[in-house]
């Protein structure tokens, strides 16, 4: 994969995980983050954040995500913070899917939170 690939399917796998995030969360009032706040409401450590375990999830199973970056991405933030549904859920060969949703885990959960500063950081 060449250089450019490499950087559109990091920007596509990480936009697909920040959409995730913001769907698939609420505030402290229950209402759906993506109602509420987009990715310029994101403090600067939580898109740092985002990005170093995107490019790290990305580099460690590239060859398990061949290509799907949109759904892999989107797929790493349900996994991760173990939603119901992700990598396991029969969208991606079992084989895949598995390995992937290890791989997932190994990041541990995070939830966002809004800060006194009205930014969203993770927990």
């Amino acid at each position: 994969m060449d250089t450019v690939q490499s950087a559109s399917g990091l920007m596509a796998f990480t936009q697909a995980y920040v959409v995730a995030m913001l769907w698939s969360s609420t505030d402290d009032n229950g209402d759906p983050l993506d109602q509420v706040a987009d990715v310029d409401d994101l403090a600067p450590e939580t898109i740092e954040r985002i990005n170093q375990d995107c490019a790290a999830f990305l580099a460690q199973n590239g060859e398990a995500i061949n290509g799907k970056y949109e759904q892999a991405g989107h797929d790493f933030w349900l996994t991760r913070n173990r939603h119901g549904a992700g990598f396991w859920d029969g969208d991606w060969p079992e084989q895949d899917g598995v390995k992937l949703t290890e791989a997932s885990y190994t990041f541990g959960e995070c939830y966002p939170y809004q800060g006194d500063d009205k930014k969203w950081y993770l927990g």
